[in-house]
């Protein structure tokens, strides 16, 4: 019996089923069941002879730490070590029962051998693995709604600054894009299941970090242990008002009882942009500009000279005639980025803990060619986190968490401010025969009697270069307190927690604003090139402004959870309330009243044998923004699951393993409309209103008597109030199966889902243009209605060959909304409504080419039979179709001409290697319809004013006689550049894509007597790749991007070298 009671170490890795083990263990060997307990034991057994057996309890070839192994009706037994072995005294023709909690069972006939080597298999249903919920954990066998998680380690498998896009690709029903790389501005939008709403806007899921609401894109991803998707009602409808878009739970890792145990982790990555836009060259630029022209009809004066041109083509005169790639001058092949990372973590039995330090560190992709200060983009981010669990008797236990992070970003300024909106917009707008940029620290403009173009020319270092920086330090702090208290006294399963949290907020923002001198160049007749200073260096100038976010969120409880023989049933009721101070608020002077939430929550479950089960969920919210009668609303919603392979038919066949049906059904609600608040006030006013229009009349107020001087100042009415408006609501419907073959190696779960929003709330549009009203002014109703359709497909297969283990892990989601009604004003064509269409599709006219000569007669007109466009076109502009048939090309031929930006079907594959320590794991994701709309310069040649960039594209694809067969884009002209630059399918391009996302390759050292001399655990080493390929048919920048005047800084790839201590 002495090796059946000798303590077991606390392993390295399978906490918590090594954690439940214990519970179980203590149950199986416990004194009362092998030592008071009076046991007949066979005398036939006692009689044999006892043998030592030494043996290994494995799963796929992985030691099962803590495994019992006892013989059969004896008394005796043992529990298995760190690496899975035992050793045990069995007389021989006992039978050895070995069993692991998650697993099946076996039992063995003992013949005499001396080695054993048993290996289980995992029982499917008994597996105590647990799934996060709205408020609280379960055993993930048990959920009846639609959830989808990740854990820690598929998190940091990404060497991203944003969580949101380590998460891509890897969650069926989570689709994101990411539009920028800017540091510390690169969170992708995320959306859970489409778009249900009228706008994506307001379709951005609730975000809770360990059951408050809070951004959880800047956390160090070596703080979460976990993040659950819940998509449908069943899931939501405890969060009332705001789980109508998906909730996407994030949960901090915790300590466990055992020795501290550190982790330390570093990583260095160099950043490089994945595809920029290319621009035309100077010599380009210039003879396609004066050959437009030529086209246009004019004759004389062209915007370049030939001699001009032909110096461009040349460079005999680069100071006098520059050609500049913008692009390539101000943006470097790469930038540094470093993350580094100390955790502990351990504890007692009473107390446990968790801590953590992060440090990420991001350069910009920007040349700064100032000497007296730094204009590159930059951010440095500073995460802590300590989280503790104290168990104060043995039936109070109380936790607190203490995070947050400090950060400080710089950028720029653009034209002296700190808005750099527009910044790569001018960049891109910025013509190669500008300037040459910094010559011998001068910065040089071009003399411009070299070139005859309308307005004024500005080269790319004009937005930023001698304007400044600023940068803005923010300190985030979050807190939570919960205290627990087991109420068995009054009934056994029955527990109290009251919940507190506080976060806050502040932010400090410098303005650092200066001017430096240029050079303008000045051509002599000969050739030479003299430079005049213009303007002086000033001195950097300072103001600085704040910010600051605060709010706290409280919660009491009830929970119940209990066992009655095969009937398990568990229960909570809890009211929370949450304070938000300094909202946004519109108007602004609502934004000094904090906005609150009330509600109260209900949920119930019931299952019998882990087959049957039902989950009632309701939730009850009240906000502000209705009035009195109306402001509270209810929410319910209810689940049911079925595992049909616990039938007993079910287990004489050998194919299925396992086999659940889930269904759902509820309501959710919205109260948000965008900024506005207390949409049921009176009417609100701007007032002490002044000014005079283009005619010098008074704008607002009144002058009275005669020739009075006097102005009374006037008032405005700025939106009108609704009483009667209410919650929108969300019907939601969801059906699910989660089936397994092959002993639980191949993984299946579809879900499909229904979604009918009614009730959007909506400022109304038909409204009369003669009363000179609009519908910002209207009050907030209820009329929008919007349905939403998709479905879900996951599949995972996990093998191993040999000693080769590998995982397959492939999902597609997809999901399309259908406008039912959004108060459109009635259009003059039926093809017109936007109504019966996706929200977010575009809309414009539809393109049938290009005019050809064939198109014209002798006069220069065109031919009969072809519709009016309205303007004098010539060979090489859009044809648009006349799609009402009445010979005119209008403003009623317009239509869907493309789907959302937004993709219709998101994928993600996911698979992984393992062998003798060499790892590799992949992740590749991908979009299909998805539209992508050109517009500023990526439209318009030569820009609006003709006097910005030309796009290489523009250039190689443009309608020119010779080219007229195989063009995609217009002739290059003057006269029709607005005509042929309408919204047309013309500009459409298709922005489905595949990325491989991420790709990782790494060894970890496996010679424990090694590491164990330098006292440590475990020591990994990595090299990630992240956004490497990219397949599309959108080749002019990376297709996640915006191609328009608010396009910004490029989305980047990375190579990234990792190490992980563990000590």
């Amino acid at each position: 019996m002495k090796d059946f009671f000798t303590p077991m170490k606390i392993p390295q890795k399978w906490v918590c089923l090594l954690a439940m083990s214990f519970v179980f263990g203590q149950q199986a060997f416990s004194s009362e069941n092998y030592v008071t307990e009076s046991i007949a034991v066979s005398a036939d057994i006692m009689q044999q002879k006892s043998k030592t057996v030494v043996g290994t309890v494995t799963d796929n070839g992985e030691p099962i730490i803590g495994a019992s192994v006892v013989v059969k009706n004896a008394g005796k037994g043992v529990i298995t070590d760190m690496d899975g072995n035992f050793k045990l005294d069995v007389p021989v023709g006992a039978t050895i029962v070995i069993s692991y909690v998650g697993y099946d069972s076996k039992e063995i006939v003992y013949k005499g051998e001396s080695t054993l080597k048993v290996e289980l298999s995992e029982d499917v249903l008994q597996l105590q693995e647990v799934q996060v919920v709205a408020y609280g954990v379960t055993k993930k066998v048990t959920v009846t709604g639609a959830i989808s998680s990740v854990g820690t380690e598929e998190i940091l498998k990404s060497p991203v600054s944003s969580i949101s896009n380590a998460l891509t690709g890897k969650l069926p029903g989570l689709s994101t894009v990411q539009q920028t790389g800017q540091p510390g501005a690169d969170d992708a939008t995320m959306y859970v299941r489409g778009v249900g709403s009228l706008t994506e806007g307001l379709s951005s899921p609730l975000v809770l970090v360990d059951g408050v609401e809070r951004s959880f894109n800047q956390l160090d991803p070596n703080e979460i242990e976990d993040i659950s998707i819940l998509k449908d009602a069943s899931s939501t409808a405890v969060f009332g008002v705001r789980g109508a878009n998906g909730v996407i739970l994030v949960t901090t890792k915790r300590g466990q009882e055992g020795k501290p145990k550190i982790n330390v982790s570093t990583s260095y990555s160099l950043q490089m942009p994945t595809r920029m836009p290319e621009f035309a060259n100077s010599y380009e630029y210039a003879s396609t500009y004066v050959n437009a022209q030529r086209r246009d009809g004019i004759e004389s004066n062209f915007a370049f000279t030939d001699e001009a041109i032909e110096a461009y083509r040349t460079h005999s005169n680069p100071l006098a005639y520059p050609d500049t790639d913008w692009v390539d001058m101000l943006i470097k092949d790469v930038a540094l980025q470093t993350q580094h990372n100390f955790s502990i973590s351990g504890g007692t039995r009473g107390v446990r803990y968790f801590a953590s330090l992060g440090v990420l560190t991001q350069d910009g992709l920007f040349k700064s060619f100032e000497k007296e200060y730094d204009g590159n983009f930059k951010y440095n981010r500073y995460n802590y986190r300590i989280n503790l669990d104290l168990d104060l008797t043995k039936t109070t236990s109380m936790r607190m968490n203490l995070g947050g992070r400090v950060n400080d970003k710089r950028t720029p300024n653009y034209e002296g401010s700190s808005d750099i909106g527009l910044l790569f917009r001018d960049i891109y707008w910025a013509i190669p025969m500008s300037g040459v940029g910094i010559m011998d620290g001068k910065w040089i403009w071009p003399d411009t009697k070299e070139f005859s173009l309308p307005g004024t020319v500005r080269d790319g270092l004009y937005p930023y270069y001698g304007k400044g920086y600023n940068t803005s330090a923010g300190n985030i702090l979050n807190f939570d307190f919960m205290l627990e208290q087991k109420l068995n006294f009054i009934t056994k399963g029955l527990k109290a927690h009251v919940k507190a949290s506080y976060n806050s907020g502040v932010t400090l923002k410098k303005l650092r604003k200066t001017s430096y001198p240029h050079y303008e160049t000045i051509v002599n007749e000969d050739g030479t090139v003299n430079l005049r200073k213009v303007g002086d260096q000033t001195n950097l100038q300072y103001s600085e402004s704040t910010s600051r976010s605060r709010d706290w969120y409280m919660e009491v409880a009830m929970n119940y959870k209990r066992d009655f023989g095969d009937h398990h049933v568990s229960a909570l009721a809890m009211y929370n309330q949450t304070m938000k101070y300094y909202p946004d608020s519109n108007p602004d002077e609502f934004k000094s009243i904090p906005r609150s939430y009330i509600g109260l929550v209900g949920r119930a479950t019931y299952d019998w044998k882990t087959r049957y089960m039902v989950e009632m969920n309701v939730g009850y919210n009240g906000s502000e923004n209705f009035a009195p009668g109306k402001r509270f609303g209810a929410f319910p919603a209810g689940s049911i699951g079925y595992i049909l392979s616990e039938e007993a038919f079910m287990k004489q066949q050998k194919v299925v393993d396992y086999l659940k049906f889930r269904a759902s059904v509820g309501l959710v609600g919205n109260d948000n409309l965008g900024n506005n608040r207390f949409l049921f006030l009176p009417d609100s006013y701007d007032v002490n209103l002044s000014g005079v229009d283009g005619w010098n009349n008074n704008k607002y107020g009144f002058n009275f008597g005669y020739n009075s001087k006097a102005l009374i100042l006037g008032a405005l009415e700025k939106r009108l109030g609704n009483p009667n408006v209410t919650w929108e609501t969300a019907l939601k419907q969801n059906y699910g199966l989660d089936v397994h073959f092959l002993k639980s190696r191949l993984k299946i779960s579809l879900d499909y889902f229904l979604e009918e929003r009614k009730d959007i709330l909506i400022n109304r549009k038909t409204i009369p243009l003669l009363t000179g009203l609009t519908s910002s002014i209207l009050p907030a109703v209820n009329m929008g209605k919007v349905k939403n359709r998709g479905y879900e497909v996951e599949v995972r297969w996990n093998d191993k060959i040999g000693q080769v283990q590998y995982n397959v892990q492939a999902n597609v989601s997809y999901s399309k909304n259908k406008i039912i009604f959004q108060d459109e004003v009635e259009p003059n064509e039926p093809y017109m409504w936007r109504t019966g269409n996706p929200v977010g599709a575009l809309f414009g006219y539809v393109a049938d080419g290009f005019y050809t000569e064939e198109d014209f007669g002798e006069n220069g007109k065109l031919v009969a039979g072809l519709p009016d466009p309205g303007v004098s076109v010539k060979p090489g502009d859009v044809k648009y179709r006349d799609l009402n048939g009445d010979e005119e090309i209008t403003s009623d031929d317009q239509t869907i001409i493309g789907n959302p930006t937004r993709p219709a079907y998101t994928f993600g594959l996911n698979y992984g290697i393992n062998y003798k320590g060499f790892f590799l794991t992949m992740n590749w994701t991908g979009a299909a319809q998805r539209s992508l709309l050109l517009d500023g310069a990526f439209r318009e040649p030569f820009g609006n004013g003709k006097i910005r960039g030309l796009m290489q594209f523009h250039a190689d694809t443009r309608w020119t006689p010779e080219t007229a067969n195989t063009a995609t884009t217009p002739r290059f002209t003057e006269t029709n550049a607005v005509y042929n630059m309408r919204s047309s399918s013309l500009w459409v391009r298709d922005g489905s894509y595949l990325k491989l996302k991420n790709v990782t390759i790494g060894y970890n050292f496996t010679d424990k007597k090694m590491l164990k001399k330098l006292g440590i655990q475990q020591l990994g080493i990595k090299l990630t790749g992240y956004n490497l390929l990219t397949f599309d048919k959108f080749d002019i920048m990376d297709p996640e991007c915006n191609p328009n005047n608010a396009d910004s800084y490029p989305i980047i790839k990375i190579y990234n070298l990792g190490i992980n201590l563990t000590f």
